[in-house]
């Protein structure tokens, strides 16, 4: 576990290997059950713009989650045993209660991992918020609930069918019954500047500023600021300085195991704090580095990323999936497949800039091979392409393909 770093992969992976109580402050955006496909827009070589889907924020029932909730279900000792068949009851085998549980399996990694005096916020939106506070009860009791913090955006979007969606909930949740809470660092000014007195008569201290409230109003980020990134769900920087100056003190560790583009991550870095980002997107990771760390004068590792052949080789042994994800990531434009099993022999997709002669599609198709070449698979990958109406095949292979008959055939 080393701090001011960046860790790429599942973050369940990553923090069962890290010790108990080594965290200050957790911070996590994590996908919301929202049924929306998030994209990640970047310019090509041609000036021409061009689109990699970041996650896909939509949670089925699937084997996994089955699998997932068997496992609960079946330890009686499980801190999710009881919230899990109630949610069952309540939800059935749906995508909600497939979303709960990996979150759940996550949550109780994170409990863990704080401090006695440590601090989590979850960010999340209304459709899912409500159960996310049951599941938080759960895991770290109600006693340890300390706020639901609202976070109020104008802007355009507005609805004549209903109210204006223009909000987001934070939960705030202690690790136990003492905390970090920097009062005094998040004051706001007051509305009127004279004339209003204390209950007891007293005047005010207008220049400290009052005591903040849960209800925070910013705007989100809008198109000509200077901090977008054309990122999905990228969050203001002020929003996380607001949040870490408050739950943490300078020198403290900062996790934010949903990292994204890298807001928390940079929060932390400007006020002192030491940090840790995870993310399961490569993309994401490199958005960090390049765009956010490098032009900062900022150098963090990042590990899970193989950096050499022998790296690559480990983690196509060791892990095939984040393997293959890692692999489709290096082609800008590719997304990988967020099915793993029963895809179908896709492993990533994507969108031509234009449509190519003689041929009404601009669909891509990938597949990764972190093992021996095989012809016959080669054939057989040649053949989801056609099925699938796809103008252009990428195949992607750990070792260079020397077989004369296979470039033959990739030529055809």
């Amino acid at each position: 576990m080393q701090d001011n770093a960046l860790y790429y992969g599942d973050c369940l992976d990553w923090m069962r290997e890290w010790p108990d109580g080594s965290v200050d402050l957790i911070y996590l955006d994590p996908p919301f059950n929202s049924n929306a496909n998030y994209n990640i827009i970047f310019g090509t070589g041609n000036g021409a713009p061009a689109q990699v889907r970041g996650f896909e924020d939509t949670w089925r029932w699937d084997e996994r989650a089955a699998r997932r909730v068997m496992e609960i279900e079946s330890a009686v000792s499980h801190p999710l045993h009881a919230a899990c068949r109630a949610f069952r009851a309540l939800l059935g085998e749906s995508g909600m209660l497939a979303y709960l549980t990996y979150m759940g399996e996550r949550l109780v990694e994170m409990r863990r991992l704080l401090k006695p005096t440590g601090s989590i916020y979850l960010h999340c939106d209304p459709t899912a918020s409500h159960y996310l506070k049951a599941l938080m009860d759960a895991i770290f009791g109600t006693t340890c609930f300390q706020n639901e913090f609202i976070w109020y955006y104008s802007g355009g979007g507005a609805s004549k069918r209903r109210w204006a969606r223009k909000h987001d909930v934070v939960l705030f949740y202690s690790r136990g019954q003492k905390w970090t809470f920097n009062a005094d660092a998040v004051r706001v000014p007051h509305k009127w500047d004279r004339g209003q007195k204390r209950a007891d008569g007293s005047e005010r201290d207008y220049a400290k500023g009052k005591l903040a409230d849960d209800v925070w109003e910013h705007h989100s980020l809008m198109p000509w600021s200077k901090e977008r990134l054309d990122y999905p769900t990228q969050k203001p920087l002020a929003l996380l300085e607001r949040i870490i100056r408050a739950s943490s003190n300078e020198g403290e560790l900062v996790l934010d195991p949903f990292c994204g583009c890298g807001t928390a991550v940079v929060a932390a870095h400007n006020l002192g704090r030491r940090w840790i980002g995870i993310d399961i997107s490569a993309t994401a990771i490199d958005i960090i580095q390049e765009r956010r760390l490098e032009p900062a004068g900022i150098e963090a590792p990042a590990f899970g990323i193989p950096q050499a052949l022998a790296d690559a080789r480990k983690l196509a042994a060791e892990k095939p999936f984040a393997f293959e994800r890692w692999a489709i990531q290096r082609i800008p434009g590719l997304a990988p497949n967020e099915r793993q099993r029963g895809d179908g022999g896709i492993d990533g997709q994507g969108t031509l800039t234009a449509t190519p002669e003689n041929h009404d599609s601009r669909r891509v198709l990938a597949q990764v091979k972190g093992g021996r070449f095989s012809l016959s698979q080669f054939r057989d990958f040649l053949h989801v392409v056609e099925h699938g109406q796809a103008a252009c095949g990428v195949y992607i292979t750990l070792d260079p393909v020397t077989s004369n008959q296979a470039r033959a055939l990739a030529v055809q």
